[in-house]
Order: structure tokens, then sequence, then C-alpha cells
């Protein structure tokens, strides 16, 4: 097992990548902190990891508010003891144009996509570097902060902006031994937001199908494992191809 003893701490655990990453870092050894606002499905997520044989919490955690964040943290390293994997998943959408997105509808999709990595990122890595844990970080941003688009606003910029505060984490953190890089997929499972899979949405890709959570996860297990010990400030496209074609 790769991740044998190390801790991991995901955002948005509760469904989707989220969920799909801590299955598989559970697989692979590590603790798994399952992070989620839903209590309900973190508590799932975890108690199905626990069940198969691994390592894991839940945590109901507000991640666009500095004080439930922090206390998040506190509470994973009272209970593994050590911290090593952050995996920065949470997003909501807007899904609206300039005309129709109103300011608050901004300021919430802003908080909690691309406020929450900041926060998780600064309280993980302060505690990180303060015990001398290495590790790695994966921000997990989209091909929509590669583009434009005319069907959403804040949601496009919110993970453009995960693409480069990922990239100045890279150099502020690599001299402690953490490594931080991102991933942008495209249309993988349920939309952003939801939690219906729909099997019949569009896309438009190389492969000509969706993407499957566990798909990112393979690709979030190898930002964090050893495989990808030389890789890091690096965004790994798990789109199927959209961005290429």
């Amino acid at each position: 097992m790769q991740l044998s003893g190390k801790t991991a701490f995901v955002t948005g655990a509760g469904r989707n990548i989220g969920e799909a990453v801590a299955r598989l870092l559970a697989a692979e050894g590590a603790n798994v902190v399952c992070v989620d606002i839903d209590k309900g499905s973190a508590d799932r997520v975890a108690a199905d990891i626990k069940n198969s044989g691994g390592h894991a919490m839940a945590l109901q955690v507000d991640v666009s508010d500095p004080t439930s964040v922090q206390d998040g943290i506190a509470k994973t390293v009272s209970e593994f003891k050590n911290l090593n994997f952050i995996v920065n998943n949470v997003a909501i959408s807007d899904n609206k144009s300039i005309f129709e997105l109103e300011p608050d509808e901004w300021d919430k999709i802003m908080k909690v996509t691309l406020k929450s990595q900041f926060l998780v990122s600064k309280y993980a890595a302060t505690v990180m570097v303060d015990h001398k844990w290495t590790g790695a970080f994966v921000n997990i941003s989209s091909t929509s902060g590669h583009r434009g688009r005319n069907s959403a606003t804040a949601y496009t910029t919110a993970k453009a902006g995960i693409l480069n505060l990922s990239r100045s984490l890279a150099i502020q953190l690599a001299p402690y031994g953490i490594r931080v890089n991102s991933l942008s997929p495209n249309r993988i499972g349920s939309p952003v937001g939801k939690s219906e899979f729909n099997p019949t949405r569009g896309v438009i890709n190389l492969l000509q199908r969706p993407g499957e959570p566990e798909e990112v996860a393979k690709a979030v297990l190898f930002l964090l494992s050893d495989a990808s010990s030389f890789i890091v400030g690096e965004d790994i496209l798990v789109d199927g191809g959209s961005r290429a074609g």
C-alpha cells in the first residue's frame, strides 16, 4: 500500500470525486479524514471505509470559515497524530452569465470554491511545517479554469484562481518538503454541486464519454504518492482530451 501510515484530509468527501478519492486513498493505506458540510454524507463514506478495514473519520467542516477549518485540522492531528496530504476538492458553481449573477452569489462561490483552498492549505501547511511533516497537496481545479464560458462566471474565475494559487503554494512550500500540484477534470460524474449523475449529459472530448470519479481519484493518488516525487507546481488535465480537441 503506497500511503500506509500517512494521513489525508479530503474536502467534499461525501460524494462524486471527493468520495472516490477518499475510498482510494484509504485502500492504499492512508488514514482518511472525510470532510463535508453534509455530516450524513461524510459519516456514510467514513463508515464504509472502516467497514472495509480502512482507517477513516468523518468531520463536518465549513471550509469557507477559518475557525471551522482550524478546528478540523486540529481534530485530524488529535485523532491520527500526523497530517501529510490535502485534497482540496470542494466547489459550487453559478452557471450564470454576468447579467444573471448577483453579487452575493459571486461572493459565495468565491468563498466555497477558492477561499476554501486557501484556508485549508494555510492551516494545514502551518501545522505540517511546525511538526516537520512532509507530504503533498492536490488542489482540484477544472478545465473551466483554463477557458471562459458563456454559462458560468464566478466558477470559471475561481477555478482559474486555483491554478495560480497552486503554483504560488508550490513555490512557498517546496522548501519544507510539501509538494503542491493541481488537477483539472472535465465533466466527471455528477455536475458540480449536484448528487445525481446524468449519463446522457453531453461531453466534448477525444474519448467521447463522461469521465468517472475513480479516474480522477487515480490521478490524485499519483500526485500524492512517491511515483510523482519530481512533479511540483504543475496542473494535470484529467479531461478525456477535451482541451486537446
